[in-house]
């Protein structure tokens, strides 16, 4: 049970959902949550090729941690938007946003 097969079929799940929720929604959160799964899912892919594979088992973990830092600056831009958006529009829907101009 405890294999690289689990782990990379785990992570292809998660993103896969990921992938699933950001071509379905059309919630800007529900965006956001779903490019936040694929982000999880690429975090476990790089820890399990890192624990089975790697030599140097810093590596992985390291890619795993900028993987964190750049999905915690991508929720802090993201929901900067989304609140910028819900004022102007009264609305998170991306479909209105597109009929914003300027």
């Amino acid at each position: 049970m405890n294999s690289l097969n689990t782990y990379l079929i785990i992570s292809a799940f998660l993103f896969s959902i990921g992938l699933v929720g950001v071509l379905q929604r059309r919630n800007l959160i529900g965006m956001l949550i779903s490019v936040e799964l694929m982000l999880n899912g690429a975090s476990l892919n790089f820890m399990a090729f890192n624990r089975f594979l790697a030599p140097e088992p810093v590596v992985g973990q390291v890619i795993a941690l900028a993987i964190m830092g750049l999905a915690a600056a991508e929720t802090a831009i993201g929901l900067s938007i989304i609140l910028a958006l819900y004022r102007k529009m009264h609305s998170i829907n991306i479909e209105q946003a597109q009929r914003l101009k300027g």
